[in-house]
């Protein structure tokens, strides 16, 4: 049986979760974009500066998915002003999600997104959303199945490619 550990991502060590960042995003859109908006959105998302920045903000927290010795799938959540959009008090954003795709369909992702939930609870969050690309069929209905549904749209810039992000959010009881 997998044995999954959830664990917190500190800023002593970004080199785990760059790696296992740039391989989950290539793995799940490379094969619908060039190589070269890829590697520029690669190198411009990912860079450690940049994740160094993200892991030091105090409202956005990452989580890595462990199965034994290896990442296999990471969280990112934002509260408060660190939200891309909304910056709503009330609410938490999940920025990512991402799974090996050798660890699709074992629960991994559930297991992420169930750490978002508990967080947004201890918050006090009254919603979590997020923006998920249209065409992702895959991540939209693991998000409609856990109660999410459609509010907007916004448009998410991979390199110079213009995609449609869905807006969903669910409502926390």
């Amino acid at each position: 049986m997998l044995q999954i550990i959830i664990k917190k991502v500190y800023n002593d060590d970004p080199e785990i979760l760059q790696q296992l960042a740039r391989d989950t995003f290539y793995e799940t859109f490379s094969k619908h974009n060039s190589e070269e908006e890829m590697q520029k959105y690669l190198d411009e998302s990912f860079s450690s500066e940049k994740l160094l920045k993200e892991l030091n903000t105090s409202d956005s927290q990452f989580f890595i998915a462990w199965e034994n010795e290896n990442a296999v799938g990471y969280l990112k959540i934002n509260t408060g002003k660190a939200q891309t959009e909304l910056h709503d008090e009330n609410s938490l954003e999940i920025e990512r999600i991402y799974v090996k795709s050798s660890h699709h369909g074992k629960k991994v992702g559930q297991l992420l997104y169930d750490k978002a939930l508990e967080t947004a609870y201890e918050k006090g969050k009254k919603y979590i959303w997020l923006g998920v690309w249209e065409e992702n069929q895959r991540a939209v209905s693991f998000y409609r199945k856990n109660g999410f549904v459609e509010f907007d749209k916004h448009i998410f810039r991979l390199g110079n490619d213009e995609q449609i992000d869905l807006m969903m959010k669910k409502i926390l009881e």
